[in-house]
C-alpha cells in the first residue's frame, strides 16, 4: 500500500471542508432565503481558498498518479454529470465548465506538462494568469470559448473555473511536486494516521458529487418543516 503524505491529504481535506461550508452558505441564502451576506468578503475568501487548494493539490497529486490521463477522463466525466444535473434543476445557472471539467482537462494534459522544466512551467503560469486577466475583459457571442475564460453576453454559472487564469495554480502544484515531493522531501514528517482525513481524501470525488444533493435535501426538509 502506497504511503500517504499527511500535508497533501490535509490540504485536500481542508479544501473539501471549505467547499461544503461554502455550498451550505449558498444553499441557506438562496433556498432557505436567509440573509447571511453570502456575497461578502468572508464567503468569497472561503470559496476561492477551497478552489485554489483543490487545483494546487491536484497539480501535486498528478505526479503520484500512475495514469493521470485516465484519472482526468474520469474527473471530466464526473463534471459532465454535474452539467447534466444542474441543467435539469438550475437551468439559468447550470455548470458549463466547472472545477471538475477544469481538473479533468488539467490531469489529461499533465503527461505533456510534466515534460517541461520548472522554469518553463513558472513562465507558463505567469502567462496563464495574464491571459485570464485579459480574457476577462472580452465578451463574444459564442459559448465555445468559455473553457478559455472568455465570456459571452449574459453568461451566469454557479461554478466556473476556466483554464485561464486557473491553470497557473495547477502548474504551481506540478512545480512543487518536481522540486519537492519527487525528491522524497516532505514539509511535515507526520507518522500518526488520521483515518477520517484519509477516508475523505480517498472518496473526495464521490463527496464532491454527493454533498450538494444531501445538503439540498436537508435544506428542503427544513423549509417544509417551517411551513
Amino acid at each position: 500500500m502506497k504511503k500517504r503524505i499527511f500535508e497533501i491529504d490535509f490540504l485536500r481535506f481542508l479544501a473539501i471542508v471549505l467547499m461544503v461550508i461554502y455550498h451550505l452558505g449558498y444553499d441557506i441564502q438562496y433556498f432557505l432565503v436567509k440573509n447571511i451576506n453570502f456575497e461578502g468578503q468572508v464567503w468569497t475568501i472561503i470559496g476561492k481558498t477551497s478552489g485554489f487548494l483543490f487545483i494546487f493539490v491536484a497539480g501535486i497529486s498528478s505526479g503520484f498518479s500512475r495514469n493521470s490521463f485516465k484519472r482526468g477522463k474520469k474527473v471530466f466525466l464526473a463534471g459532465m454529470l454535474v452539467t447534466l444535473a444542474t441543467f435539469i434543476f438550475i437551468r439559468n445557472e447550470y455548470v458549463r465548465f466547472g472545477i471538475l471539467h477544469f481538473l479533468g482537462i488539467c490531469m489529461m494534459l499533465y503527461p505533456l506538462l510534466n515534460r517541461l522544466t520548472s522554469s518553463t512551467l513558472a513562465l507558463f503560469a505567469i502567462v496563464s494568469a495574464y491571459l485570464g486577466y485579459i480574457f476577462k475583459k472580452i465578451t463574444v457571442k459564442t459559448f465555445l470559448l468559455l473553457p478559455l475564460g472568455i465570456y459571452y453576453n449574459g453568461f451566469v454559472s454557479i461554478d466556473y473555473y476556466p483554464l485561464f487564469p486557473y491553470l497557473a495554480y495547477f502548474l504551481l502544484g506540478i512545480i512543487v511536486y518536481k522540486n519537492f515531493y519527487s525528491k522524497g522531501k516532505m514539509a511535515l514528517n507526520v507518522k500518526k494516521e488520521f483515518k477520517i482525513i484519509e477516508y475523505i481524501n480517498q472518496n473526495s470525488l464521490l463527496i464532491y458529487l454527493l454533498h450538494q444533493p444531501i445538503l439540498l435535501a436537508i435544506i428542503y426538509l427544513i423549509r417544509d418543516l417551517q411551513k
